[in-house]
């Protein structure tokens, strides 16, 4: 039987093989919904030789009380997509693919409002101070007014947007398909500046949304590169190598970034898609360590000492920030696809593809209680805040959960 890493190689090759095949719009398009369609495929869904970890019942050391539930559209449906919800004061907004973007309350789930378009969204929402920003499978960004929902301005950019746009200082941050970082202006979608990385031949679909610290912006690509680019004008402060590719083929040499990368106490922390996990210096982007084991596309979370990260097995793991040194894997949810790891008090939560809910233990991994939202699977990370847990499954489920 194939293993997991051969059946991985086997699928993408065949991807690969199909794209010269794609020309204009509808070939497009259907490389697109191709290349999304993997992400089941490659981790885990319908890989019988190393299948997911079926559930069992242990005891629970904390019961997780459902607030509300709610509906937003038709969720990311099937796609692979970076639609995961924002909190802002009392209200929370999430979007799905068919252009359908609401604001409810944080309290109850109560729609406040909803706006509707003939887009389709495929990475957001971005919050600022007054706006909120969409980015869209045909290249457009769109800003919503965040208090009514009314369209302020729309702008394209050349490709695809796949992170999360993000708003700092009156710039809005965009990450194309392409490679490229563009910078807009809040106030009115003009572009400010743009910076390119190169491509390579086959890349995992997603990417990474950036960070800004202080005055600048850190972004990952897909070649294994992390860049420092100044906020206001896109001038490159530094770069740095966060994973080279290697092997004979364009498949074994994938290295991507599509996690969101975390910054703690001056030092960056991010993973790439096959190599390792690395600790960078937020200054001038050395390496200050590098756990070459855990490898992740599905993302990391930190607390004030410690990391949490989903590898590309599905397991999750704490390192040690200081020196990237695994301190305890939490194995039984293994080949789950589940989310990125999101921590708060003791506990660690994840979802899952049969839309469950996990809280670990921080101290040692272990579970502490669960619950199943919908049957859909849940790929968009969970959100914290004040305690309260809301997830987004991909098939427009929304909810608010609590552990008690």
């Amino acid at each position: 039987m194939l293993t997991t890493e051969l059946k991985t190689l086997r699928y993408l090759w065949l991807v690969l093989a199909c794209l010269p095949l794609l020309s204009g719009c509808a070939g497009l398009d259907a490389g697109r919904d191709l290349i999304s369609g993997l992400s089941d495929t490659i981790f885990g869904e319908d890989d019988t030789s190393d299948p997911p970890a079926v559930l069992t019942e242990y005891q629970a050391e904390l019961q997780v009380e459902v607030l509300w539930k709610a509906s937003v559209g038709d969720g990311a449906d099937k796609q692979f997509l970076k639609l995961i919800p924002a909190v802002q004061a009392d209200r929370i907004y999430a979007a799905d693919r068919e252009g359908t973007l609401q604001a409810r309350s944080t309290l109850n789930g109560d729609l406040i409002w909803e706006s509707s378009s003939e887009l389709a969204y495929s990475a957001g929402p971005g919050l600022g101070r007054d706006v909120l920003v969409m980015g869209c499978t045909s290249g457009e960004v769109v800003a919503y007014d965040i208090a009514t929902g009314a369209q302020k301005w729309q702008t394209t950019v050349p490709s695809e947007v796949q992170a999360v746009p993000v708003i700092a200082k009156g710039i809005v941050i965009i990450r194309t398909t392409d490679g490229k970082v563009i910078a807009l202006r809040e106030a009115d979608g003009s572009q400010v500046w743009l910076a390119e990385n190169s491509v390579p031949a086959l890349s995992i679909r997603g990417a990474g949304a950036p960070i800004v610290i202080d005055d600048s912006v850190m972004a990952g690509s897909a070649n294994g590169k992390m860049q420092a680019l100044q906020l206001s004008d896109g001038k490159s402060l530094w770069e740095a190598t966060i994973a080279m590719p290697t092997g004979r083929s364009e498949v074994e040499r994938l290295v991507d970034l599509d996690v969101d990368p975390v910054a703690n106490r001056g030092a960056i922390y991010v993973s790439s898609f096959t190599g390792g996990t690395v600790s960078l210096s937020e200054v001038d982007g050395d390496v200050i360590w590098r756990n070459q084991d855990i490898s992740s596309h599905a993302g990391i979370s930190a607390d004030f000492r410690y990391l949490y990260i989903t590898d590309v097995h599905s397991e999750v793991s704490q390192l040690d920030q200081r020196n990237g040194a695994s301190l305890w894997k939490q194995k039984e949810l293994h080949n789950r696809q589940l989310t990125a790891p999101i921590v708060y008090d003791n506990y660690v939560v994840v979802g899952d593809f049969e839309g469950y809910v996990h809280w670990l233990s921080t101290s040692d991994g272990r579970m502490l209680g669960r619950t199943q939202i919908t049957s859909s699977p849940i790929e968009a990370k969970p959100v914290i805040v004040d305690g309260t847990v809301y997830i987004y499954a991909k098939d427009g489920t929304l909810a608010a959960l609590k552990a008690r």
